[in-house]
């Protein structure tokens, strides 16, 4: 919806809400016209039910107002005297119409001084969970939001099972965009797998002022601009989601608006220079190890290295044992008893499971691994005994693809080398023409909303031709840690500004693990309480908390015995 269709609701919102209520702002002791007066009835008609006219400010609020209209209604109702569940059902089954019928009966009777206490157990358990959403919904949309990060595109400057805190306001909280949702969820419903949303109607963006600018090289969270995920809902082969309601990524913004970007051989440039990232940052290659008489997978793990692939044959491998085997493998080779190889990841194959399966299995001894290493790992490992060298994996070969962005031939561009590429900038113009019109056309045509036409002749935006461009949104360019196991920017290309979600602040509990099963979670205390980001090396909050609860413990300990004993 339009911001002109928004003000049009909202009136035919104020005329039904007069025509259903101006006898009962009457009956309270007002005036009938004050009903029609937006917002001042809103105050009003907290002092008729006798409530705080703060919460004036919640019916505001996307998503926490679907909540509140529903409370309105039966505390409006109870105001003169409906008190039945019967009558609760009713206003909540009528979406609040059926106040129109007490509003125009005979004689309704105002209770000034009616109890606010609920009746009953449960409908003051009600009661409070509805005051516990509606908290927990402002915490979780406009300051901070809690997450989980579940693939390694991050490694190893974020960890898979690390339980993030992500701060709304740093970069300005995004209001919800998508006016009927579910509370507490993103887009699916737990369990059930449906959509936790209508897509329509859709509210304007608005971002709440900022505390500070996106910078170079800052750790974001950000709606998936590619919008192509299928796996929430199976009918649909593309899945248009509203802006708000798009996967979650996590990456660190490589270049912000204005920049130019260019990667060489793997390594992040901008306006012409190298990238430099504080010291806790962990940027990882695809790196080949090379060894003669082949690569000890236990002298690597003494050494320290977890990333890389480890291979097994099993000589009498079986249907029922395969199945077992199945969680702790990513990979077979050979197809048949005598040649059947399993690939797992580093830490190789439960020996207990082995024994009880009566497994024999050997592990191949390859003169070549592949790992994720970090240039520093890189050079340490080429150091450890018995590896001959270690080579970073680097993609020279530039041919015409559309697998990276701008995902058009004939654009060469791949992951190792990409670019140059200027970063759009609100109010930045830029020359069109057929030759990087695939550059820009997204951001044209889906980002901001325009007609676009090309002819053998011109380029047509919005019907008149044009020869130059000037862009409404500040974009990013987003990428993963993880350089070679990372979908990110050079694959879908820019991040619009109306698409970042928070920042990364906080990691309050960390899980190695967490996707082989409870059994084999460990904790990685060492970062439980610790920042996300930031210079000098990873600092635990952790004994700091406890302390504060035992001391908090102890004085509400002393505070019980002292009044007991004033007693």
């Amino acid at each position: 919806m339009t911001l002109s269709q928004w003000i049009l609701f909202a009136l035919a919102l104020q005329l039904i809400h007069f025509l259903g209520t101006w006898k009962l702002y009457q009956a309270a002791g007002f005036k009938a016209w004050q009903a029609a007066i937006p917002v001042y009835n809103a105050v009003l008609l907290m002092k008729i039910i006798n409530r705080p006219q703060w919460w004036v400010i919640l019916l505001f609020i996307p998503t926490i107002n679907l909540i509140l209209f529903g409370v309105i209604w039966v505390e409006t109702i109870r105001s003169f005297g409906k008190n039945k569940a019967s009558d609760t059902a009713l206003v909540l089954l009528t979406f609040g119409l059926s106040i129109f019928s007490l509003n125009y009966s005979k004689n309704p009777q105002h209770i000034s001084d009616r109890s606010l206490k609920p009746r009953t157990g449960i409908g003051e358990t009600i009661s409070s969970i509805l005051f516990a959403v509606v908290a927990a919904t402002i915490v979780h949309n406009y300051l901070i939001q809690p997450y989980i990060i579940p693939t390694g595109s991050l490694e190893k400057s974020l960890l898979i099972g690390d339980f993030l805190f992500v701060s709304k306001f740093h970069y300005g909280a995004r209001a919800p965009m998508t006016a009927l949702s579910f509370p507490m969820v993103h887009d699916t419903l737990p369990g059930l797998k449906i959509r936790s949303y209508l897509k329509n109607p859709q509210l304007p963006y608005f971002r709440l002022p900022a505390l500070q600018k996106i910078k170079r090289n800052d750790i974001v969270v950000f709606s998936w601009p590619a919008d192509t995920v299928r796996q929430f809902f199976v009918k649909e082969k593309r899945v248009d989601k509203p802006i708000d309601k798009k996967s979650n990524y996590v990456k660190r913004c490589v270049a912000i608006p204005g920049d130019t970007l260019e990667i060489i051989d793997g390594l992040v440039h901008t306006n012409g220079k190298r990238n430099q990232y504080s010291s806790r940052t962990q940027i990882q290659f695809s790196h080949s190890a090379y060894a003669q008489k082949g690569i000890s997978s236990r002298n690597l793990l003494g050494a320290g290295f977890e990333s890389f692939y480890r291979s097994f044959k099993i000589e009498n491998i079986n249907e029922q044992s395969y199945k077992a085997l199945i969680p702790h493998i990513i990979g077979t080779r050979g197809n048949t008893i005598d040649n059947f190889v399993v690939l797992t990841e580093s830490k190789g194959l439960p020996l207990e499971l082995i024994r009880k399966l009566g497994l024999r299995v050997s592990e191949l001894l390859e003169t070549k691994k592949e790992l994720l290493l970090t240039l520093n790992e890189a050079e340490q490992l080429s150091k450890v005994a018995g590896i001959d060298s270690v080579v970073r994996r680097i993609s020279k070969n530039k041919v015409p693809n559309e697998t990276f962005f701008p995902n058009k031939i004939p654009f060469d561009w791949n992951e190792d080398n990409f670019g140059p590429l200027v970063i759009p900038e609100k109010g930045m113009t830029v020359s069109l023409n057929k030759s990087n019109l695939p550059l820009y056309k997204k951001i044209i045509t889906d980002y901001e909303l325009n007609q676009l036409e090309t002819t053998p002749d011109q380029i047509r935006i919005n019907g008149k031709p044009s020869t130059s461009y000037t862009f409404q949104k500040d974009y990013y360019w987003m990428m993963g840690d993880n350089r070679h196991r990372s979908e990110d920017s050079r694959f879908w290309g820019f991040v619009p500004d109306d698409h970042i979600v928070g920042k990364p602040i906080f990691i309050w509990f960390s899980i190695k693990g967490i996707n082989d099963g409870i059994k084999n979670w460990s904790i990685r205390w060492d970062r439980v309480f610790t920042t996300v980001d930031g210079p000098g090396a990873r600092y635990s909050y952790f004994p700091y908390f406890i302390g504060f609860v035992i001391l908090w413990q102890a004085y509400s300990y002393y505070r019980k015995k002292k009044k007991k004993t004033a007693a």
